[in-house]
């Protein structure tokens, strides 16, 4: 259940209080990508049939995020999988971000796939400490606790899913490509594809060898798809085309930070991604994605900027 909060830019750490979260690889690997096909029914679907067939495989865990067999999962982590797995990369594992994702959903207008939060720590000031996803008929698939691990449970069965429930989230649409793909469904989804296939580094952009600085990235992702920034200089990226503000931020634009805590000066580079989320590069671990609810990402934003007119 609680609760992880980042420590960012260069460690890359993941701890809840005092506990520390540890990954089986050090590495990120090419996310699975929705297909522009694919039905909202069908992605939920694809979604509840990982998540069922973890059942009896996977065991609860706050510290150890396993993502083979046998498999380690939180309460949230298991969702950030499972939808990770089948193109909905949620960006986070942190049940406080998750509840501001997607459209707030009546609890008697739920569908599956939908996410479902609880409150059980009410003496905190956290919104949210448990998560899990609608299956239908009120039924919920969650990583419930160290005794009973993945399971399937009935809303209606006990006081705590009423008592406890705080809110669901309806985020499934935001992930979905538009049909035809936009030239910013393009950009994202080839992103997405060099995920663990690419090299960061401090100066060389050599695309022969998928080596680029996080300008360089920038750069050549949005060249492969008709769109000439002309520049791997991160200063120069966010003097590119058309200034947007945060609030009006869309799937393509350009995102920045400084590693300066309010600074302005921009020295990093990010794709927007749609619904809070965007994709970056981390010096050790390539590609990675990330949510703006995120405190270091959120004081350290500069500006935003729209190259896809």
């Amino acid at each position: 259940m609680k609760k992880f909060m980042f420590i960012l830019m260069g460690m890359f750490l993941l701890t809840a209080g005092s506990f520390t979260i540890t990954f089986e690889k050090d590495k990120v690997a090419a996310a699975p990508i929705i297909g522009p096909n694919q039905t909202e029914e069908q992605i939920a679907d694809a979604i509840i049939k990982t998540g069922t067939s973890l059942i009896g495989k996977a065991t609860y865990s706050r510290t150890e995020y396993k993502t083979t067999y046998p498999y380690k999962f939180s309460c949230a982590t298991f969702i950030d999988y499972i939808f990770k797995q089948n193109g909905a990369d949620l960006a986070t594992y942190n049940e406080d971000y998750m509840l501001k994702l997607g459209v707030r959903v009546p609890a008697d207008q739920l569908k599956k796939g939908d996410l479902f939060f609880f409150d059980v720590d009410k003496s905190d000031n956290n919104p949210a400490d448990h998560i899990g996803i609608y299956l239908g008929n009120n039924k919920l698939l969650h990583m419930a606790d160290s005794k009973q691990n993945i399971v399937i449970s009935d809303m209606t069965a006990k006081p705590y899913y009423t008592e406890n429930f705080v809110g669901a989230r309806r985020v499934i649409p935001s992930y979905m490509p538009s049909q035809p793909l936009t030239t910013a469904d393009k950009i994202v989804n080839r992103t997405y594809t060099m995920m663990g296939n690419v090299k960061i580094s401090s100066s060389v952009n050599d695309p022969s060898t998928n080596t680029f600085t996080n300008g360089g990235l920038v750069n050549y992702i949005y060249q492969q798809n008709g769109i000439t920034l002309g520049t791997n200089n991160v200063s120069q990226l966010a003097k590119k085309g058309t200034y947007v503000a945060r609030a009006n931020l869309k799937k393509g634009d350009l995102i920045f930070f400084s590693t300066t805590a309010g600074g302005t000066t921009p020295t990093i580079a990010a794709i927007y991604a749609g619904n809070q989320k965007f994709l970056l590069t981390d010096p050790t671990k390539g590609i990675i994605s990330r949510v703006l609810f995120v405190p270091w990402y959120d004081t350290h934003y500069v500006t935003g900027r729209r190259v896809i007119q």
